[in-house]
């Protein structure tokens, strides 16, 4: 009878447990089972004992908080690391969101799925399909990226005319005001076309002189400032970064010193700035220069701290003694991008952003808008880059032949491209859902961290396996290659806006750990309280409920892994249930692993990156596959996007596991070790590759027109016009399709075996044979210079690869011959 009551009550502790329930239900429920046990002959008087010695100190809590509380928050205040004031701006910064809910264990799917789908305006899809559809097809690339090594004017002039560097600004300034999803589709398309034109584009649409005035500036400098950039008037740039400050921005070097001096012939307080940047885009041809500087003022001429520290503010690039003009060449996709330098150039006060007041509020105010701008530029980027990569490869693989059949029908193919359409699927639906968080208000610095870290590295990785695929077709650059300049330039993404080293093993979780867990920020806020009693109090209340979360995350652990997640709620009991069981299973996981984590290492996890790292992509991951299944969702589940739709949650939900698994094999004691693989994983792991079955479903769906795949190259430029190679091949992938028939009933009714190439002498061959008309003759003998041109690459005079100095002096000395 004691053994049935005793596991009676533990199922019970662990039922409310699980469900979080409160510490006064639990007592309860522990006290009805003992007296109800007591009454059936299964407790006496040590069962009441033992309840009584554990629940009256941690009940009654004036003697929890004298000898629980306040030993264990004085050893707490000892190991904790302090923060900098740069650290907590940063923590500050932003919002937390659906990343929150996964951090914390227990996904609600249904919220997922309740949060609106991002659309465009009918302004904003006129926009995609007019002026942004224009400027796509009025570059030519590869005069651009290798004979101007800039965009040409007539191209720089139609993106100052139409606004598209005015994408962020309010219309009552005369910007376009778009929402943050439009602002995301325009660069989609812009890459598809140009790495070049979207990296211009974005820049000024994201972190910027444009956002910072909108936010911070004053009436004055908005009504100054915000209509000329709109109307391209005025170009802007963004010095940050400092050859002793790349990714650690806040120890930037670059110093301003509040004094008196003249101005317009009289004197006033202004302030004397020094600065040396590089990096910074659109720099050599900017005309108003956002400077980020660490201001002191020594006289107290503005106030009683003589630090105020990391400041910014708009100078004018003709200002005596501005540096611009000199260019860096990032990576053969030559945007402008250089340095800038002043040495003791004075400046009047209302040059601050914001005025005086903003002295010192520079890094909140960088980072607050580099949490959107993180968003949305540089994921979009790489989305568009992928769904274009995706669709021209899987084009390209169809047309290409080799062994007699298209290489895309080779399995070592197929392997590459199944991946780059589980990449294309899952980015777009990362973004998607990104942006719609930032039109519903959100400050995402977390989400903003994954998304930029994960489709950056899928760019990366989506063209590498593009490469590997087109082979000679894409390592010879010139006219007709659309992958080399992107290949080259892949690194360029990873690099900017916080190197991807970093922000996977510093920031993603880093940040996620502090805002998304549920107490932890406010036991670190804790530590900073004056008064003893109240900092006792609010650490009390705190940890308390943190021991209860951690217990529920055990519980909760536990019983998904020995259950498979089988009994978890899911919002759809389809083929998709078993993916958001697992979620919810990793989800519980990634909050168990991280307390355990913040328990062992203490203060010095802050230290222990790649144990960070591997947090981050548990959360990472988690994200991606809460965007893959709530696009699935947006689009009306439908059927056909299932393979999509599996490939992206096996892949993501495997690097799950794989992120555990390392996790546990990284921990300091073998007992723990022990006991983690037992409770994480107690019958294996659960999560399996995409098979090769699967693999091949995506890589035949990429080689064939369908609604799935146009839904795949959503806001991918693929206007069948002369300066667009994926927009030709696309025709040309047509125009194959529709003559294979002919083709086949040649060698048919010739009894042979030909190779697919050589099209208009098979045609002939038909014609005269009567096996094909005229006309489907013409049809076969019309594709085959298409199909040349899509698998052939360019050549050149030696003389055309000349470029700069070399160019020069080839004409120089042509002219002296003649």
């Amino acid at each position: 009878m004691t053994l049935i009551f005793t596991l009676v009550l533990i199922a019970l502790l662990c039922t409310a447990v699980y469900h979080r329930a409160s510490w006064n239900t639990a007592l309860g429920v522990s006290a009805i089972t003992l007296l109800i046990g007591t009454f059936a002959g299964a407790f006496g008087l040590i069962s009441w004992l033992i309840f009584l010695i554990i629940a009256v100190p941690l009940s009654v809590t004036g003697l929890r908080q004298q000898y629980i509380i306040k030993p264990i928050f004085a050893t707490f205040k000892k190991v904790t690391p302090s923060m900098s004031d740069t650290e907590k701006s940063a923590i500050d910064a932003g919002t937390t969101w659906w990343e929150a809910d996964l951090f914390c264990g227990n996904p609600d799917w249904k919220k997922l799925h309740q949060y609106p789908v991002p659309k465009l305006t009918i302004e904003e899809q006129a926009f995609v399909d007019g002026p942004v559809e224009v400027v796509c097809s009025m570059l030519d690339d590869w005069e651009a990226t290798h004979e101007l090594t800039d965009l040409p004017q007539d191209v720089w002039q139609y993106l100052k005319d139409n606004k598209f560097f005015a994408m962020i600004i309010k219309k009552e300034y005369g910007g376009l005001e778009f929402s943050a999803f439009a602002q995301s589709c325009v660069l989609q398309k812009l890459t598809s076309k140009s790495t070049l034109l979207s990296s211009i584009v974005g820049v000024p649409n994201s972190l910027g002189p444009g956002e910072l005035l909108q936010h911070y500036g004053t009436k004055e400098q908005k009504d100054h400032y915000l209509p000329r950039l709109a109307s391209g008037q005025e170009i802007p740039c963004f010095a940050l970064t400092s050859p002793e400050a790349g990714s650690d921005a806040s120890s930037i070097p670059d110093y301003g010193v509040v004094c008196k001096g003249q101005w317009n012939g009289e004197e006033v307080v202004g302030v004397s700035l020094t600065w040396n940047k590089r990096y910074i885009t659109l720099a050599p041809v900017a005309t108003v220069l956002g400077l980020a500087f660490k201001l002191q003022d020594p006289d107290g001429l503005i106030g009683d701290n003589k630090e105020p520290g990391i400041t910014c503010a708009l100078i004018p690039t003709d200002t005596p003694g501005v540096e611009i003009g000199r260019r860096h060449f990032p990576l053969n996709v030559p945007f402008q991008n250089g340095p800038t330098r002043g040495k003791d150039i004075f400046v009047p006060l209302d040059y601050i952003i914001g005025g005086p007041d903003m002295a010192g509020q520079g890094w909140r105010m960088l980072v607050e808008c580099l949490s959107v701008g993180r968003a949305i530029t540089l994921p979009s980027n790489s989305a568009g880059g992928i769904k274009m990569i995706a669709v021209a490869t899987g084009a390209y693989s169809r047309i290409r032949r080799q062994f007699r059949l298209p290489i895309g029908k080779m399995e070592g193919v197929e392997e590459s491209l199944a991946k780059l359409a589980g990449y294309a699927y899952s980015s777009d639906a990362a973004v998607s859902m990104s942006t719609g968080a930032v039109d519903l208000g959100e400050k995402p610095s977390v989400v903003s961290a994954i998304i930029k870290y994960h489709l950056t590295e899928q760019m990366r990785d989506a063209t590498i396996h593009a490469m590997d695929v087109l082979g000679g077709k894409g390592i010879m650059l010139g006219p007709n290659n659309y992958l080399g300049r992107g290949y080259q330039g892949a690194p360029i993404a990873i690099t900017v806006e916080g190197a991807n080293i970093l922000t996977r093993n510093m920031i993603i979780y880093g940040q996620g750990a502090i805002r998304c867990h549920p107490f932890v920020l406010t036991e670190l806020g804790a530590c900073e309280i004056e008064d003893r009693e109240e900092a006792l109090n609010v650490f009390d209340k705190a940890l308390m409920g943190h021991i209860g979360f951690t217990m529920s995350n055990l519980v909760r652990t536990k019983w998904l892994a020995l259950t498979g997640a089988r009994f978890t709620s899911v919002p759809y009991n389809d083929e998709t249930a078993e993916f958001y069981r697992i979620a919810s299973r990793f989800s519980a996981s990634l909050a168990l692993m991280s307390d355990i984590s913040m328990a062992v290492f203490g203060g010095s996890l802050k230290r222990k990156e790649r144990i960070s790292a591997r947090l981050g992509d548990l959360l990472s991951y988690l994200y991606l596959v809460s965007a893959t299944l709530k696009r699935y969702n947006d689009e009306g589940r439908k059927k056909e996007d299932f393979a999509l739709v599996k490939w992206s949650c096996q892949d993501h939900l495997y690097h799950c596991q794989r992120a555990l698994a390392d996790l546990i094999n990284n921990m300091p004691s073998a007992p723990l070790r022990a006991v983690l693989k037992v409770l994480l994983f107690p019958f294996g792991r659960p999560v399996r590759k995409p098979t090769d079955q699967l693999e091949h479903k995506l890589a035949q769906l990429l080689q064939v027109p369908s609604e799935t795949r146009n839904r795949l190259a959503s806001y991918v430029y693929l206007k069948n016009e002369p300066l667009n190679l994926v927009g030709r091949q696309e025709q040309t992938l047509k125009d194959i399709l529709d003559v294979e028939p002919l083709f086949e009933r040649v060698c048919k009714e010739k009894g042979l075996k030909l190779p697919f190439f050589q099209l208009d002498k098979v045609a002939q061959m038909g014609l005269e044979a009567g096996i094909l008309s005229q006309a489907e003759a013409d049809k076969l003998a019309a594709v085959e210079q298409s199909r040349l041109d899509v698998i052939n690459v360019d050549d050149f005079d030696p003389a055309d690869l000349l470029a700069g100095k070399a160019a020069r002096n080839s004409v120089k000395k042509e002219a002296d011959a003649a």
